[in-house]
Protein backbone atom coordinates (compact mmCIF):
# COMPACT_ATOMS: atom_id res chain seq x y z
CA UNK A 1 0.00 0.00 0.00
CA UNK A 2 1.25 3.50 -0.89
CA UNK A 3 1.05 6.27 1.70
CA UNK A 4 1.24 10.02 0.97
CA UNK A 5 1.97 12.48 3.78
CA UNK A 6 1.03 16.16 3.61
CA UNK A 7 3.47 18.58 5.28
CA UNK A 8 3.39 22.34 5.71
CA UNK A 9 0.73 24.80 6.81
CA UNK A 10 -2.99 25.59 6.57
CA UNK A 11 -3.10 25.06 2.83
CA UNK A 12 -3.38 21.41 3.86
CA UNK A 13 -4.47 21.80 7.49
CA UNK A 14 -7.61 23.82 6.67
CA UNK A 15 -10.28 22.02 8.71
CA UNK A 16 -10.96 25.00 10.99
CA UNK A 17 -11.75 27.19 7.96
CA UNK A 18 -14.33 24.85 6.43
CA UNK A 19 -16.58 23.84 9.35
CA UNK A 20 -19.08 21.19 8.35
CA UNK A 21 -17.32 20.62 5.04
CA UNK A 22 -14.52 18.26 4.01
CA UNK A 23 -10.97 19.50 4.50
CA UNK A 24 -8.02 18.87 2.21
CA UNK A 25 -6.87 15.62 3.82
CA UNK A 26 -10.34 14.08 3.69
CA UNK A 27 -10.73 15.14 0.08
CA UNK A 28 -7.31 13.76 -0.79
CA UNK A 29 -8.24 10.38 0.63
CA UNK A 30 -11.33 10.23 -1.58
CA UNK A 31 -9.29 11.17 -4.67
CA UNK A 32 -6.58 8.54 -4.21
CA UNK A 33 -6.83 4.96 -5.49
CA UNK A 34 -8.28 2.45 -3.04
CA UNK A 35 -4.87 1.00 -2.18
CA UNK A 36 -3.47 4.37 -1.02
CA UNK A 37 -3.45 6.06 2.39
CA UNK A 38 -3.01 9.75 3.26
CA UNK A 39 -1.82 11.33 6.51
CA UNK A 40 -1.86 14.97 7.56
CA UNK A 41 1.26 16.23 9.34
CA UNK A 42 0.87 19.85 8.21
CA UNK A 43 0.00 22.36 10.95
CA UNK A 44 -2.00 25.55 10.57
CA UNK A 45 0.28 28.54 11.10
CA UNK A 46 3.54 26.68 10.46
CA UNK A 47 6.49 28.45 8.88
CA UNK A 48 9.23 26.75 6.89
CA UNK A 49 11.39 26.10 9.94
CA UNK A 50 8.45 24.34 11.58
CA UNK A 51 8.45 21.51 9.05
CA UNK A 52 11.38 19.89 10.89
CA UNK A 53 9.10 18.99 13.80
CA UNK A 54 6.52 17.60 11.37
CA UNK A 55 9.11 15.25 9.89
CA UNK A 56 9.31 13.48 13.25
CA UNK A 57 5.64 12.50 12.92
CA UNK A 58 5.85 10.96 9.45
CA UNK A 59 4.54 7.37 9.60
CA UNK A 60 7.18 4.70 8.99
CA UNK A 61 5.30 3.36 5.96
CA UNK A 62 5.20 6.74 4.18
CA UNK A 63 5.96 6.42 0.46
CA UNK A 64 5.40 9.97 -0.83
CA UNK A 65 5.64 13.50 0.60
CA UNK A 66 3.87 16.67 -0.52
CA UNK A 67 4.95 19.99 1.00
CA UNK A 68 3.14 23.31 0.94
CA UNK A 69 4.88 25.89 3.11
CA UNK A 70 6.12 29.46 2.87
CA UNK A 71 2.88 31.42 2.98
CA UNK A 72 3.29 32.25 6.65
CA UNK A 73 6.92 33.25 6.07
CA UNK A 74 5.62 35.67 3.46
CA UNK A 75 2.89 36.89 5.79
CA UNK A 76 5.40 37.63 8.54
CA UNK A 77 7.63 39.48 6.08
CA UNK A 78 4.76 41.58 4.73
CA UNK A 79 5.42 44.25 7.37
CA UNK A 80 7.97 45.79 5.01
CA UNK A 81 5.09 46.86 2.79
CA UNK A 82 4.54 49.69 5.26
CA UNK A 83 8.18 50.81 5.31
CA UNK A 84 9.14 54.11 3.73
CA UNK A 85 12.00 54.21 1.21
CA UNK A 86 13.53 56.99 -0.83
CA UNK A 87 14.51 54.90 -3.83
CA UNK A 88 13.12 51.83 -5.54
CA UNK A 89 16.56 50.25 -5.14
CA UNK A 90 16.16 50.43 -1.35
CA UNK A 91 12.90 48.51 -1.60
CA UNK A 92 14.55 45.90 -3.81
CA UNK A 93 17.37 45.45 -1.31
CA UNK A 94 14.83 44.87 1.46
CA UNK A 95 13.16 42.23 -0.69
CA UNK A 96 16.55 40.68 -1.40
CA UNK A 97 17.23 40.33 2.32
CA UNK A 98 13.87 38.61 2.77
CA UNK A 99 14.52 36.30 -0.18
CA UNK A 100 17.92 35.27 1.18
CA UNK A 101 16.52 34.52 4.63
CA UNK A 102 13.70 32.44 3.17
CA UNK A 103 16.11 30.66 0.85
CA UNK A 104 18.27 29.66 3.81
CA UNK A 105 15.28 28.27 5.72
CA UNK A 106 13.76 26.53 2.70
CA UNK A 107 17.04 24.88 1.72
CA UNK A 108 17.59 23.64 5.27
CA UNK A 109 14.06 22.25 5.33
CA UNK A 110 14.59 20.44 2.03
CA UNK A 111 17.94 19.05 3.14
CA UNK A 112 16.15 17.36 6.04
CA UNK A 113 13.34 16.15 3.79
CA UNK A 114 15.68 14.76 1.15
CA UNK A 115 17.52 12.77 3.81
CA UNK A 116 14.36 10.64 4.09
CA UNK A 117 14.86 9.53 0.47
CA UNK A 118 11.15 9.62 -0.39
CA UNK A 119 9.54 10.95 -3.60
CA UNK A 120 8.71 14.57 -2.78
CA UNK A 121 6.44 17.12 -4.42
CA UNK A 122 6.63 20.83 -3.60
CA UNK A 123 3.87 23.43 -3.86
CA UNK A 124 4.24 27.09 -4.72
CA UNK A 125 2.41 29.72 -2.68
CA UNK A 126 -0.88 30.78 -4.20
CA UNK A 127 -1.78 34.47 -4.41
CA UNK A 128 -4.90 34.40 -2.26
CA UNK A 129 -7.97 36.53 -2.81
CA UNK A 130 -7.45 40.12 -1.68
CA UNK A 131 -10.28 42.52 -0.95
CA UNK A 132 -9.07 45.00 -3.56
CA UNK A 133 -7.37 44.87 -6.95
CA UNK A 134 -4.52 46.98 -5.60
CA UNK A 135 -3.85 44.58 -2.73
CA UNK A 136 -4.09 41.64 -5.10
CA UNK A 137 -1.40 43.14 -7.31
CA UNK A 138 0.83 43.79 -4.31
CA UNK A 139 0.40 40.23 -3.03
CA UNK A 140 1.06 38.63 -6.40
CA UNK A 141 4.21 40.68 -6.93
CA UNK A 142 5.57 40.16 -3.42
CA UNK A 143 5.03 36.40 -3.53
CA UNK A 144 7.20 36.04 -6.63
CA UNK A 145 10.18 36.51 -4.30
CA UNK A 146 9.19 33.39 -2.34
CA UNK A 147 7.96 31.35 -5.28
CA UNK A 148 11.21 31.93 -7.12
CA UNK A 149 13.05 30.27 -4.25
CA UNK A 150 10.65 27.29 -4.25
CA UNK A 151 10.88 26.79 -8.01
CA UNK A 152 14.66 27.14 -8.10
CA UNK A 153 15.08 24.57 -5.35
CA UNK A 154 12.63 22.21 -7.04
CA UNK A 155 14.45 22.42 -10.35
CA UNK A 156 17.87 22.10 -8.75
CA UNK A 157 16.83 19.01 -6.79
CA UNK A 158 14.68 17.62 -9.63
CA UNK A 159 11.52 17.57 -7.57
CA UNK A 160 7.96 17.71 -8.85
CA UNK A 161 6.06 20.96 -8.38
CA UNK A 162 2.38 21.81 -8.03
CA UNK A 163 1.90 25.47 -8.88
CA UNK A 164 -1.04 26.42 -6.68
CA UNK A 165 -1.31 29.79 -8.43
CA UNK A 166 -2.91 27.98 -11.34
CA UNK A 167 -5.08 25.74 -9.16
CA UNK A 168 -6.72 28.18 -6.73
CA UNK A 169 -7.56 30.87 -9.27
CA UNK A 170 -11.16 31.70 -8.41
CA UNK A 171 -12.64 33.67 -5.47
CA UNK A 172 -14.72 30.64 -4.49
CA UNK A 173 -11.50 28.70 -3.92
CA UNK A 174 -10.95 30.70 -0.72
CA UNK A 175 -12.72 30.55 2.65
CA UNK A 176 -11.11 33.90 3.49
CA UNK A 177 -8.42 35.95 1.72
CA UNK A 178 -5.67 33.39 2.42
CA UNK A 179 -7.19 30.01 3.32
CA UNK A 180 -8.60 27.38 0.93
CA UNK A 181 -12.33 26.74 0.92
CA UNK A 182 -13.86 23.30 0.46
CA UNK A 183 -13.98 23.99 -3.27
CA UNK A 184 -10.36 25.10 -3.36
CA UNK A 185 -9.40 22.15 -1.19
CA UNK A 186 -11.07 19.77 -3.60
CA UNK A 187 -8.99 21.18 -6.45
CA UNK A 188 -5.82 20.91 -4.38
CA UNK A 189 -6.65 17.33 -3.40
CA UNK A 190 -7.24 16.33 -7.02
CA UNK A 191 -3.85 17.70 -8.05
CA UNK A 192 -2.10 15.97 -5.14
CA UNK A 193 -3.68 12.65 -6.07
CA UNK A 194 -2.67 13.09 -9.69
CA UNK A 195 0.87 14.07 -8.76
CA UNK A 196 1.57 11.08 -6.54
CA UNK A 197 -0.67 8.34 -7.92
CA UNK A 198 -0.77 9.21 -11.60
CA UNK A 199 -3.58 10.40 -13.88
CA UNK A 200 -7.02 10.08 -12.32
CA UNK A 201 -9.78 7.91 -13.66
CA UNK A 202 -11.42 9.55 -16.72
CA UNK A 203 -14.69 9.78 -14.81
CA UNK A 204 -13.07 12.00 -12.15
CA UNK A 205 -13.52 15.79 -12.66
CA UNK A 206 -10.35 17.37 -13.98
CA UNK A 207 -8.53 20.52 -12.84
CA UNK A 208 -6.15 22.73 -14.78
CA UNK A 209 -2.50 22.08 -13.92
CA UNK A 210 0.70 23.60 -15.23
Amino acid sequence: MKHVVLLGDSIFDNASYVPGQPDVIRQTRTMLPADWKATLCAVDGAVTRGVSSQLKRIPPDASHLVISVGGNDALHASRILHDSVRLVSEALLKLSDIREAFETDYRAMLDAVMALNLPTTLCTIYEGYALSDLQQRIQATGLTVFNDVILREAFFRRLSVIDLRFICNDPDDYANPIEPSAKGGEKIAAVIAGAVAGPPDPSTPQVHVR
